[in-house]
């Protein structure tokens, strides 16, 4: 029988309201992403990796990245590190920012995590890699999930090893890339060992890797028995992609919805970052919206010599004039509560 990704699913207690999940992503899951993916279908978003050691060291220029604002509900947020104490003080602190789930990177293959012990290092320590898993299973009363990696050699199945342990020591639901780490993102996702995986454990399994289309995203949930589909990076500059996946609406949005998409994204992003961080953040993100034809490429690369933010939205209103009704519209529908953490600095480090 084929998987319905309209339908609603749980992990522990809390219910995800679609099969589509919104991968963690360093240097592009910042609030305004995660609340523009809920808005197009995503079940459940998830922050970008949060260092344990950031917070330990309290670093204050990161701290607007523990807002949760009330439309990014089901949120999980996702915290890195070696030291199974650490990780359970950071789980609480995470889970004292109103998230939902605490995720743990086991998977990141970035050099810069993997040399401290973190990420996809902890594919080739099974007892750390438990320790930590339970001390944050035991500090929380929300649900705990991991992502993996199939592991750091290609061909590895260390995957099927690890994941029945994790779950022994706490896991409420593992995430799956079945690319190793040493693949980074060349090759395709071996979602054979989703499927291996999901036979080998009593716990929803989310399959990452790969997924860029309806099409695709129903036949890896049919073929594996995973309960959902975690979409990267197919979502990056087109949320339509998620409409897409979720709903089967393949209809391509207007240059108007195009610009407008972007322009709300960059204010909600200047509020979150400010507008120093924000303007050098966002500039990768003007030739992901810009592009599939949308506008031409001479335009993408005006906006990125641009000084201002402001003088993006001037330029981009002034190609698609129409789009400022559309733009009045999401500022209408934006959620004037949120819940800040205050006095928790929290330090993001680069991976995925």
């Amino acid at each position: 029988m084929p998987g319905n990704l309209r339908e609603s699913w749980f992990i522990g207690d809390v219910e995800v309201p679609t099969r589509v999940v919104l991968a963690p992503m360093a240097g592009v899951s910042v609030q305004a992403f995660r609340r523009q993916g809920r808005r197009f279908g995503a079940g459940l978003v998830c922050s970008e990796m949060v260092s344990c050691a950031g917070i330990e060291h309290r670093n204050e220029k990161t701290l607007g990245y523990l807002r949760v604002a009330s439309d990014e509900h089901p949120l999980a947020i996702q915290i890195f590190g070696s030291e199974p104490r650490a990780m359970g003080e950071a789980a609480r602190m995470v889970e004292a920012a109103g998230a939902d789930i605490v995720d743990m990177n086991f998977g990141c293959p970035v050099r810069k995590v993997t040399k401290t012990g973190a990420g996809a290092h902890l594919l080739e320590d099974a007892a750390l890699a438990c320790a930590i898993t339970e001390s944050v299973a035991n500090a929380v009363s929300v649900p705990v999930s991991v992502k993996m990696r199939r592991g750091v050699e290609d061909g590895s199945r260390r995957c099927l090893e690890l994941g029945p342990q994790l779950v022994e020591a706490g896991a409420s639901v593992l995430t799956l890339h079945p690319r190793s780490a040493k693949q980074m993102y060349t090759g395709y996702a071996d979602h054979t060992l989703t499927a291996e995986l999901v036979s080998l454990v009593d716990v929803p399994v989310i399959a990452s890797g790969d997924i860029t289309s309806r099409a695709k995203a129903q036949s890896v949930l049919d073929a594996t028995g995973a309960s959902a589909v975690m979409v990267g990076r197919a979502a990056q500059g087109n949320p339509w992609a998620v409409a897409e996946i979720v709903d089967g609406d393949s209809t391509q949005p207007s240059r108007e919805e195009v610009a407008a998409e972007l322009i709300h994204f960059i204010r909600e992003t200047v509020r979150e970052l400010g507008e120093r961080r924000a303007s050098g953040f966002l500039k990768k993100f003007y030739a992901w919206y810009l592009g599939y034809g949308r506008f031409p490429k001479p335009f993408k690369n005006e906006l990125v010599q641009l000084h201002s933010t402001e003088d993006v939205v001037t330029r981009l209103l002034a190609a698609a004039p129409r789009a400022a009704a559309l733009v009045q519209e999401l500022e209408a529908n934006v959620p004037e509560s949120e819940f800040l953490l205050e006095g928790m600095p929290i330090s993001l480090y680069g991976g995925g």
